[in-house]
């Protein structure tokens, strides 16, 4: 967070953004290509998106609108498969950056994609760097954990539909939102919140999903409230990053359960990303009022999730789960 807000791109603190997201799964150090392939999994679809939807929503609104569904249900149907959940995480911020940015602006949103991929590549170099500074822990010698443990069963082509579907039916709404809002462009942080929320939403286990979305809202806004007053005292950068430091202590220690995850750890993770996509913006404005302003974003998060929570639980009553999905 301090090196995005000393070198100060456009959305800089994107990159404290990813580098948290890839902290809290628990990957191996990412080789250079598969960091590579995590910054083209986000800058890919925004860039092709830019050329190729852009053009079409502008000119067949409803056309692009139902590319636009098949791509997100695309990058869904990858997480609901078993596949990385930053790849769609990336791929879905991607898509619905096309929508909200490139429909108002394309040189706004070129600047935008561009100060992301930015961000992206410094993230992932900041988790190698940490990978490297902290490496795993090796094994417990007593507990047979030399052998590689077998990978989780991939949930079937059927299970997957169905949470991609439950999940572009969180998202889509929303997106056509934007879409339609002439001023989406100062909705990006709102949208990392939309993607990462139709992420959660991908998730095989459904029952929890909705007050999982809640619960991450209220922890990480709570977190935003108590760090947005802190800083009120003492602005300064410094404050700012050891109140950054603190979150990831607190909110890290329930993400994780030994060398994996802690069963809410999904949960945790989101309620982290969700304090500083909401923090950062206030604490870095110097625009207007910005307690009005954070206040107001805070709103919008809570109603956000309010709304997920709801059309999960109606998507499941029309299309309940199958038992041997769950």
């Amino acid at each position: 967070m301090g090196f995005s807000q000393l070198i100060n791109w456009p959305l800089s603190f994107v990159a404290a953004i990813f580098t948290m997201f890839l902290l809290a799964v628990p990957l191996p150090a990412p080789t250079l290509k598969t960091g590579i392939k995590f910054v083209l999994a986000l800058v890919l679809p925004a860039y092709a998106g830019m050329f190729l939807l852009v053009p079409i929503l502008e000119h067949a609104r409803w056309a692009g609108i139902l590319l636009v569904v098949l791509a997100l249900f695309g990058s869904f149907y990858y997480s609901a498969r078993g596949g990385s959940p930053v790849m769609g995480m990336f791929m879905t911020l991607g898509i619905t950056m096309v929508v909200t940015v490139g429909s108002v602006s394309a040189d706004v949103m070129l600047l935008i994609v561009n100060g992301i991929a930015v961000g992206a590549a410094a993230g992932i170099t900041f988790v190698a760097v940490v990978h490297a500074l902290l490496p795993d822990l090796p094994p417990p010698h007593n507990t047979g954990a030399g052998k590689k443990p077998s990978p989780p069963a991939k949930p079937s082509s059927l299970a997957a539909r169905r949470n991609a579907m439950r999940s572009l039916t969180v998202v889509m709404p929303l997106v056509i939102i934007f879409l339609f809002i002439s001023s989406s462009t100062s909705y990006v942080v709102v949208m990392i919140k939309v993607a990462s929320m139709g992420q959660q939403a991908s998730a095989q286990v459904s029952r929890a999903m909705g007050r999982e979305q809640l619960e991450s809202t209220l922890w990480g806004g709570l977190g935003a409230i108590i760090a947005f007053h802190v800083m009120s005292i003492w602005s300064s950068l410094l404050m700012f990053c050891l109140i950054i430091a603190l979150a990831c202590l607190v909110y890290g220690k329930r993400i994780f359960q030994g060398a994996g995850m802690n069963p809410k750890g999904g949960m945790w993770s989101y309620a982290l990303l969700t304090m500083i996509i909401v923090l950062t913006p206030a604490v870095t404005s110097t625009e207007g009022d910005v307690a009005a302003a954070f206040y107001a974003r805070l709103l919008l998060f809570v109603i956000i999730a309010i709304y997920g929570t709801i059309s999960v639980a109606i998507f499941d009553a029309f299309w309940p789960a199958r038992r041997s999905d769950l």
